[in-house]
């Protein structure tokens, strides 16, 4: 018994041996440029670096993280132009203003680079430039589930804190929760800006002339944490409806407290996760998934936090 037993390890061992050998060899100088559309100053971003740093180590690839330091649209364009002229392995990219980041990426696509889009775009943006798939949260499609949640809750009308209002991508979340609410956006949306003081006071200003205001939506810390600066201000911290899209340290710490109904969570962990394993398995083997991935929205509320709050800024 024991004889056979050694055989058939043996057997196993010869079988796997080639399996590994072939995986070893397929990665060592496969290379992928995740470009995203972010500032320097936007924190989020940070769970995205960690999931493509993880996602490199895990597939044994190499991975680079770029972006435009001010957000700049143009500077991004010309970022990608960039990526693909050092013939990277792939590239995954955001699409946040699809007529501004087509052109390069098209240009990507017809130069033998396979392509991801994540994050903003859709999936029918993906198909037209030519990308492998999508792995992100529609936008305007989480702004409306956003907004039919908060009508159930009563909500009327509402301020969405727009802290990047360059990119459409950003107006598709408050458009999207306008229409799920059934009121015109009109000038419920404001520019605020990426200054955490100026938007604390364009959020007070907007509240103190629009005091029936029903609820609060911002688009991520950056917006979110001034904005509880602001309601602890001026007094309304857990008396106004407040939903923000991301999660943050100051989000979760205002779910917590019940100062923020909820946060949408589009898991950028997995954005950026993903693709990184997409491209290395399709480079290697061949093998692609059959549709696009959408990676939110999820409503994390109070009830909700055991482990988003222990990962929060890291890999939630």
């Amino acid at each position: 018994m024991k004889s056979v037993f050694n055989k058939l390890m043996l057997t196993a061992a010869v079988i796997a041996a080639p399996m590994m050998t072939h995986a070893e060899g397929h990665g060592d100088d496969l290379t992928y440029i995740l470009v995203s559309h972010a500032p320097d100053s936007d924190s989020w971003w940070n769970t995205v670096k960690n999931g493509i740093a993880l996602a490199g180590d895990q597939m044994g690839v190499t991975v680079e993280y770029r972006n435009p330091p001010t957000g700049d649209l143009a500077d991004m364009a010309r970022i990608i132009e960039q990526a693909a002229a050092a013939n990277p392995d792939g590239i995954i990219t955001t699409l946040s203003d699809y007529d501004a980041l087509k052109g390069p990426v098209m240009a990507a696509v017809d130069q033998g680079i396979d392509v991801i889009i994540m994050n903003t775009g859709t999936p029918e943006q993906a198909l037209e430039v030519g990308a492998l798939m999508y792995v992100g949260q529609p936008e305007y499609d989480a702004g409306l589930a956003a907004g039919q949640r908060a009508k159930r809750d009563g909500v009327g009308s509402f301020l969405c804190v727009n802290h990047y209002i360059s990119s459409p991508s950003s107006t598709e979340r408050c458009q999207g929760f306008a229409d799920g609410l059934g009121v015109d956006l009109g000038n419920q949306m404001i520019d605020a800006g990426q200054d955490p003081s100026e938007i604390k006071n364009r959020v007070l200003a907007y509240l103190s002339a629009n005091p029936e205001t029903d609820a609060i939506l911002t688009l991520g810390p950056t917006s979110a944490d001034p904005t509880l600066l602001a309601l602890d201000e001026n007094g309304l911290a857990g008396d106004i409806y407040f939903g923000t899209f991301d999660l943050g340290e100051e989000i979760i710490k205002g779910i917590k407290a019940g100062t923020i109904e909820w946060g949408i969570d589009q898991q950028p962990f997995l954005q950026a996760y993903l693709p990184v394993v997409v491209l290395a398995n399709y480079d290697r083997y061949g093998v692609l998934p059959g549709n696009n991935i959408n990676s939110g929205p999820g409503f994390v509320t109070a009830e909700g936090l055991t482990k988003v709050e222990k990962f929060a800024g890291e890999y939630r």
